[in-house]
């Protein structure tokens, strides 16, 4: 059974924060906001809510975007040991003709049959959005491009984005190669918060590679907007597109935008949903770390109720000045079965604005619920057996 409940906690903080949203002065009102561009997110890192969506879940062509994947992939392996960015990396011919300099297309001019270091590999593929590099890191991991992308469809699987597809590691067109801008954005979060030494090679402004030097193909970077990434892409079948990042006072903004007509307009209208963000929205705590969020209903235990806390402080990111009341459940399939262990992930905090998800982060037991004594067990079974009768009276009315 899956039980949603508001507890006496939460309630009061909830309608405080609510009360001061709708008095505060001079905050001005969040104004709708729309965006030029067919596919387009706009996510808050620190919450995880998304403050604007177009299309963000519609399958789209990712051209050079799918670059994040490949570079994924790289970032596990040398996490786990693999490789290392002294690792040498061959540039096959393959690699030279189909991303090389006689390509036509993006490329960190490496030379055939030369042996170049990860470190240099990694910033050839993402400050120069290098096709010779990505498919030379292909072959490096997979021993072939079509595995490789069988590789990088497998990693962001495992992190729950299910819709995207990979078909090479460069973007190249492929019917096949498909992403969502939702993705896109977790995709890009999940890089920042598990990688940041490497991430920070998205905002390096240029690299020289082979006497050539090529600057960073990301507008943002040159803008007074706190951007310190990620990528950019275009082919004829998608048109422009972006994945972007920035910082401002302490908050960061993910976002991402496709299918735009020239690369000023993809500039344009990523600044534009940046500076909106950073400028409609603020951050209000509403749990310190440690602090409790609520309980749970436990079966078969010492104790019939469990405290449960998230990790770290819990934010709220919401329009400033706005008046719109906010609703909260902690969400659990229960009872929960005793032992519950401190620590485990038993359930999850629902913030809700109108019909707008603010927050969904997981909470966790903050204390230990030992089995109970077999009259405990027994009293709870047949609370739980009465209850269960009830439910199924209800549903048959």
């Amino acid at each position: 059974m899956v039980r949603a409940h508001v507890p006496r906690v939460l309630r009061g903080i909830l309608a405080l924060l609510a009360m001061l949203f709708a008095l505060a002065p001079g905050l001005v009102r969040a104004q709708a906001f729309q965006s030029a561009a067919p596919y387009a997110i706009l996510l808050d890192s620190g919450s995880g809510a998304v403050l604007y969506e177009k299309a963000a879940d519609e399958l789209m062509v990712p051209a050079s975007l799918a670059k994040l994947a490949t570079a994924l992939v790289a970032f596990q392996e040398i996490a786990a040991g693999k490789m290392t960015l002294e690792t040498e990396i061959s540039i096959s011919e393959n690699a030279w003709r189909k991303g090389g300099g006689v390509s036509g297309g993006s490329t960190m001019f490496a030379i055939v049959n030369s042996r170049v270091k990860l470190g240099d590999i990694l910033q050839g593929l993402i400050v120069q959005s290098g096709n010779d590099a990505a498919i030379a890191l292909a072959e490096a991991v997979a021993g072939d491009e079509a595995s490789f992308a069988r590789v990088m469809t497998e990693r962001v699987h495992a992190l729950g984005l299910m819709k995207s597809q990979f078909r090479n590691a460069t973007g190249m067109a492929d019917p096949q190669q498909k992403v969502t801008a939702r993705e896109l954005a977790f995709l890009s979060d999940h890089i920042i918060k598990t990688y940041p030494e490497l991430y920070r090679i998205f905002g390096q402004r240029d690299f020289t590679w082979n006497k050539i030097k090529q600057s960073n193909r990301n507008p943002l970077l040159a803008m007074d907007i706190g951007a310190d990434g990620l990528k950019t892409g275009n082919i004829d079948e998608t048109g422009y597109g972006l994945v972007g990042s920035a910082v401002q006072k302490g908050q960061r903004l993910i976002v991402v935008v496709n299918g735009l007509k020239n690369a000023r307009d993809r500039a344009s209208e990523a600044r534009k949903l940046l500076e909106w963000g950073f400028r409609s929205f603020e951050q209000k705590q509403v749990f310190a770390e440690g602090e409790t969020v609520g309980e749970a209903s436990v079966f078969g235990g010492e104790k019939g109720r469990i405290a449960l806390k998230a990790k770290g402080p819990v934010n709220l990111l919401v329009p400033r000045g706005s008046s719109e009341r906010l609703a909260a459940r902690i969400v659990y399939r229960g009872p929960l079965q005793a032992p519950v262990a401190e620590g485990a992930e038993v359930a999850r905090l629902l913030v809700t604005r109108g019909e707008i998800k603010t927050l969904e982060i997981p909470l966790y037991a903050a204390e230990t619920v030992a089995v109970g004594s077999l009259q405990r067990r027994a009293l709870d079974a047949l609370m739980e057996a009465a209850t269960g009768w009830v439910r199924k009276a209800f549903k048959r009315s």
